[in-house]
């Protein structure tokens, strides 16, 4: 198994301290705050392991503060209902004393039959057909990328330039750099995690913007996933974005993720804080 699917593993498997009590910890790649997929992955692994017997379908969560990734994360788990078909958890992930994000899953057991229908695809071409992302950023970007990045991203748009105004949509495939487990819960906390990159970055194309922009301020305020079915994140998905509005420093985005045979998988939304600093950047 390649080192960074290793890491990758490591940081999600978390580890329980008390019977709802699980400890975290932060991969040390250089990055000044922890990333906000990885504290919703670890939060959704701590709240996977005080159910039994049925999947998550959905996740509510807000980042309240950032992370250190110096400091281990703490999460506690309130198990708040267990019903025949539902079960309800509580996640709050603690650092220095403080709650810096809290998110609430519900669980469903998968059985049940019922309506069954979804959007299309867009027509967009294959992932063998397009760069990886990493060749088309800028060489102070590229080991963001590259070194110790346990995904590969292959956008269909090319990334906007910065000043370069365009529609709010855009669509990118991604996969792990290599093969994973056969377990699928293990594969939907990677898809939590994976769910936060790039998103908020549709909210940004139409005004100039991208995540990278000194003179911006970014930050994720909530983020939201439904899990419609089970998928191999070691495989290529589609993940088509757009922003519908932005307005008061808030961006809405939103997202559906499609596996190759254009079955919708997952969707998700959020809605991220896009500052001007008024202070120049250094």
């Amino acid at each position: 198994m390649a080192p960074d699917i290793e890491t990758l593993l490591a940081t999600l498997d978390v580890e329980q301290i008390e019977r709802n009590l699980f400890r975290g910890q932060s991969p040390q790649n250089g990055w000044k705050r922890v990333f906000g997929g990885q504290v919703i992955g670890q939060a959704l692994v701590a709240a996977m392991r005080t159910v039994e017997d049925r999947p998550p379908h959905s996740l509510h969560a807000y980042f309240l503060l950032g992370g250190d990734p110096k400091a281990p994360i703490i999460y506690d788990v309130e198990r708040i209902r267990d019903g025949a078909s539902f079960a309800t958890r509580r996640v709050v992930a603690i650092q220095h004393g403080e709650a810096i994000f809290s998110m609430g899953v519900s669980f469903h057991k998968r059985e049940e039959d019922g309506l069954v229908h979804q959007i299309a695809m867009p027509d967009v071409p294959s992932p063998e057909e397009l760069p990886e992302l990493a060749s088309m950023l800028p060489k102070t970007m590229r080991n963001l990328w590259t070194i110790g990045h346990p995904f590969e991203f292959r956008p269909v748009e090319r990334p906007a330039s910065p000043g370069e105004k365009r529609s709010p949509v855009q669509h990118i495939w991604f996969r792990v750099r290599g093969r994973l487990p056969d377990d699928p819960a293990l594969h939907l906390c990677v898809l939590a995690y994976v769910s936060d990159f790039s998103l908020l970055s549709a909210g940004m194309v139409p005004h100039g913007g991208t995540l990278f922009d000194p003179g911006l301020m970014v930050a994720s305020l909530d983020h939201a996933v439904w899990f419609h079915r089970d998928c191999r994140v070691d495989d290529w998905l589609l993940y088509a974005q757009d922003s519908p509005a932005a307005d008061g420093a808030r961006a809405f985005c939103r997202g559906s993720i499609f596996n190759r045979d254009g079955v919708l998988v997952a969707s998700a939304v959020q809605e991220g804080l896009i500052r001007r600093r008024k202070d120049k950047p250094t």
